[in-house]
C-alpha cells in the first residue's frame, strides 16, 4: 500500500512538473531572468560593460561576477536547447532538495536522527516523505517563480542545503562558499557554522568564496571593480522593493510607510535580531539531531533579512512549513499548514473579498514574512521538538484550544490596527449614478457651485473622515486625463473615475480606510505626472479641504 502511495505521488511530481513546464513554456515573457542573464553575457562577449546591459524587460544582470563565469556556458548554445536544460534542471533540483528533507521528515517523526536515517539509506518510510516533499514543492509559489523566471534561487538553496546536511566532513562549506560567490545571502551560513562550534567549515566556506572571487577578478577585473566598488549595494536597481512580491522585513517596513530617516536603523535592529535569534535556535536544533531542520531555520533567516526576497528566494520558507507539518504537536502543525497555504496562494489576493480591515488585509498580504520572521525565532519549537507522542495525545485537546485562542487573537490584534494594505479592503471610487449622494459628492453640489471651486491646481479636493474609513471628494482641471490613488506604499494603484457630472465640470470621490499612508496622482494626456498629493491629503484631514 504505501509503495503505491509513493509511486502515486511521483506520478503527481511528474505531471505537475510537465503542465507547469508547458504553461512556462507558453507565456510570451517565459524565462525573462534567465534571458537576462544570456543577454548580460553575450554582451560581454562583445566587449560591453556587464553591468551595463539593461534587458528589453529593464532588467539589469545584478549578481557578483562570479555569477557570470558560472552562467558563462549557456552562451555557446542556442537559446531554446538552454531554456529546455534550464527547466529540466530546476525540476531535477526539486527533486534533489526533497531527498535530504524527506529524511529529515522521517526522522523527525520516528525519534531517530537524521545523520542515524541518512546512514541507513532511505526507508519506505523517508521514500513516502520524499516524494511527498517533491510533489508538494512543485506546485508551490516559489518554484512556481523559478520555473516561470528561469532563476537561480533553487539551485543556491539545493547547494547550501547539501552542504549542511549531506557532504562529506572534509568538502563541508565549500559549497556554501560557492553559493555564496554567486548570490551572497548564504554568507550567514558562515555564521552558523561558527555558532555550532564548527569553524572549520566556515573556514572553507569563507576560503571557497574568497577564492571564487579572486577568480572572477582574474578573469573579469573591471566588473568584479564595478561591481564590488558599487552595484552590490545598489539594491533600487532590481526593482520596487515596496511591491508585495518583496516579502523580506525591509519590504515590509517600506509598505508600512516608515520614515526613510528612521528605515535603516529599524531594520538593521530587526534583522540582528532576527539572525541572532535565528542562529541560536539553530544550534539547539543542531544539537538534538535535527541537522536539516536546522539548516533550514538558516536559510529562512536569509530570506527574512536580505533587502530583497522575491517569490523565487522563499524556497527555504516552503522547507520549513514542511517541516512543521511533520513535526509533533497540535499547534506547530497547524501553522505548518497555514504556513505552507501561503506559499501556494497568494493570501492577500485570494482573501481580499473577506478581510474587511485594513490591517487584516496587511497580515494576509505580508503572511509569508511575518511567517517565516515568526519561525525564525521560534525556531520550529526548538526543545519542544523531542516531545513524545504520548505527551502529544495527552494535550492534544488543549493544543486545538491554544492554536484557535491564539489565531483570533492574532486576527483581533490586526484588525483593530491602522496599517496600510495595498488591496485596501475598504477601497471604493463612486460613478456618476452616485453624483446625486451628498454623503459621497460633498465638495460642491450643482454646476454653478463646483465651476466656482476652483481647478486652477490640476487637483482641488475635500477629505471627509468617518468611523470606519475616510472620503475624498474633488474636482480636477482640464489638463488632467486620469487619476489614481495608492493606499499604501507598494499598493497596486487605484482608478479613480473622472466624472462629467456638470457641464464643463469632473469631479470624483473615493472612500477609503486611512490616509496616512494614501497618494493621489493626477497624470496629463502624455502620461507625466502633473501632481502628487500623500501629506496633502494627511493634512486635509486635519483642515476638511485642499
Amino acid at each position: 500500500m504505501r509503495d503505491r502511495r509513493v509511486a502515486l505521488l511521483w506520478l503527481g511530481f511528474a505531471v505537475a512538473a510537465a503542465v507547469s513546464v508547458v504553461l512556462v513554456l507558453r507565456r510570451p515573457d517565459r524565462l525573462s531572468d534567465l534571458h537576462i542573464y544570456h543577454g548580460a553575457l553575450t554582451d560581454l562577449r562583445a566587449g560591453r560593460p556587464l553591468y551595463g546591459y539593461v534587458a528589453p524587460n529593464g532588467g539589469p544582470f545584478t549578481y557578483p561576477p562570479f555569477a557570470a563565469l558560472v552562467l558563462w556556458p549557456i552562451t555557446t548554445v542556442p537559446l531554446g536547447v538552454v531554456e529546455a536544460i534550464w527547466l529540466a534542471a530546476t525540476c531535477a533540483a526539486v527533486v534533489a532538495i526533497a531527498v535530504p528533507v524527506g529524511r529529515a521528515l522521517a526522522a523527525g517523526r520516528v525519534g531517530a536522527s537524521a545523520r542515524a536515517v541518512a546512514g541507513a539509506g532511505v526507508t519506505t518510510s523517508a521514500s513516502l516523505n520524499v516524494a511527498a516533499v517533491a510533489a508538494v514543492l512543485m506546485v508551490t509559489a516559489p518554484v512556481q517563480s523559478n520555473l516561470r523566471f528561469g532563476q537561480v534561487s533553487i539551485f543556491i538553496v539545493l547547494l547550501a542545503l547539501l552542504d549542511a546536511m549531506a557532504s562529506p566532513s572534509r568538502t563541508r562549506g565549500l559549497l556554501v562558499g560557492m553559493a555564496a560567490a554567486v548570490k551572497l545571502t548564504p554568507l550567514l551560513f558562515v555564521l552558523y557554522f561558527l555558532v555550532c562550534g564548527r569553524y572549520r567549515d566556515a573556514a572553507r566556506a569563507v576560503a571557497a568564496f574568497v577564492a571564487c572571487g579572486v577568480l572572477a577578478l582574474a578573469v573579469l577585473p573591471g566588473e568584479s571593480l564595478t561591481y564590488w566598488a558599487g552595484t552590490v549595494t545598489q539594491t533600487s536597481r532590481i526593482g520596487n522593493l515596496a511591491s508585495l512580491g518583496n516579502q523580506s522585513v525591509h519590504g515590509m517596513l517600506l509598505r508600512l510607510g516608515m520614515d526613510p530617516a528612521a528605515l535603516p536603523v529599524v531594520w538593521v535592529a530587526l534583522v540582528v535580531a532576527i539572525c541572532a535569534v535565528a542562529l541560536l535556535r539553530a544550534r539547539a536544533l543542531a544539537r538534538l539531531g535535527r541537522p536539516g531542520h536546522a539548516a533550514v531555520l538558516v536559510g529562512c533567516a536569509t530570506v527574512a533579512a536580505s533587502p530583497v526576497s522575491w517569490t523565487h528566494h522563499q524556497v527555504w520558507t516552503v522547507l520549513a512549513a514542511m517541516l512543521l507539518v511533520g513535526t509533533l504537536g497540535v499547534a506547530r502543525r497547524v501553522a505548518g499548514a497555514l504556513l505552507l497555504a501561503s506559499m501556494v496562494l497568494s493570501l492577500g489576493a485570494v482573501l481580499a473579498p473577506v478581510s474587511m480591515r485594513p490591517g487584516v488585509q496587511f497580515l494576509f498580504e505580508n503572511a509569508r514574512v511575518i511567517g517565516t520572521a515568526v519561525l525564525c525565532v521560534t525556531g520550529f519549537g526548538a526543545v519542544a521538538l523531542t516531545a513524545t507522542r504520548a505527551h502529544r495525545a495527552r494535550v492534544g485537546g488543549r493544543g486545538w484550544l491554544r492554536v484557535g485562542v491564539a489565531s483570533l487573537g492574532a486576527l483581533a490584534f490586526f484588525a483593530v490596527q491602522p496599517l496600510p494594505a495595498g488591496a485596501d479592503p475598504t477601497f471604493k471610487a463612486y460613478r456618476l449614478s452616485d453624483v446625486v449622494n451628498s454623503r459621497y459628492f460633498f465638495v460642491c453640489r450643482g454646476p454653478v457651485e463646483c465651476a466656482r471651486y476652483g481647478t486652477d491646481a490640476p487637483v482641488t479636493f475635500g477629505v471627509r473622515r468617518e468611523e470606519t474609513k475616510v472620503r475624498v471628494n474633488g474636482v480636477v482641471s482640464e489638463q488632467v486625463v486620469r487619476l489614481e490613488y495608492h493606499s499604501a506604499p507598494g499598493g497596486p494603484p487605484r482608478d479613480i473615475p473622472l466624472l462629467a457630472a456638470y457641464p464643463g465640470v469632473r469631479t470624483f470621490s473615493f472612500r477609503s480606510a486611512t490616509m496616512a499612508h494614501g497618494r493621489l496622482v493626477a497624470y496629463s494626456v502624455d502620461g507625466r505626472a502633473l501632481a502628487t498629493y500623500d501629506d496633502e491629503l494627511t493634512a486635509a484631514l486635519r483642515t476638511g479641504s485642499r
